[in-house]
């Protein structure tokens, strides 16, 4: 039931949104440069890697060695906005249609946090990772690690289609409002380091 919710959700949603979209592809292209995507790996459904798909939201902006520099002097006021608005995560819905992600679930953060996993924290990967989540609808990026994967533990054992509804709205409202989008002090979420924050 999860999965043709999921399907269905996403496949109107990119269709509603097509224009839109084309318009996002349009304007990161001109303020940010190409690619229009970013693409990275991320671990899904039992750990098993992914390509996840976004809209960038960073410039390529190098120092003297050829090496990015941090993500807070990559990412331009534009880029801020895609994220406020959570503008960037829409190509995800591609990821939603191809089975790769829930629209609900546990964010899917990066492969190199994997082995630094508790037993507990680990169970976040029960279920597909999700476009939002119960983590992100109860402070997303301003949560500390421990308190994030808590809540992701949480919505596995508890998770329903009901669940998934209430999120979506939270969502909605949060998105209205910009909350929890970064960490205090840090452009977006400070690294796991697999201690205790």
């Amino acid at each position: 039931m999860k999965r043709f919710f999921d399907f269905l959700i996403a496949g109107i949603a990119m269709l509603v949104l097509a224009i839109p979209l084309l318009a996002l592809v349009w304007l990161v292209r001109r303020r940010l440069g190409s690619p229009v995507f970013f693409r990275q790996v991320r671990p899904g459904l039992h750990g098993r890697p992914f390509v996840m798909v976004k809209f960038r939201t960073m410039t390529d902006a190098r120092d003297s060695d050829g090496q990015l520099l941090p993500d807070a002097e990559r990412l331009t006021a534009f880029g801020r906005f895609l994220r406020a608005t959570s503008l960037d995560e829409l190509p995800e819905l591609w990821n939603v249609l191809k089975g790769d992600m829930s629209l609900v679930g546990p964010r899917p953060l990066l492969m190199e946090y994997l082995p630094l996993y508790t037993a507990e924290q680990a169970r976040r990967h029960d279920v597909r990772p999700g476009v939002t989540g119960w983590a992100q609808v109860n402070g997303r990026n301003a949560l500390g690690w421990d308190e994030r994967f808590a809540l992701d533990t949480w919505y596995v054992d508890n998770r329903s289609l009901w669940l998934d509804i209430k999120i979506i709205g939270m969502t909605l409202r949060k998105v209205l409002v910009r909350e929890g989008i970064t960490a205090a002090g840090e452009a977006t979420m400070s690294k796991f380091t697999g201690k205790k924050q």
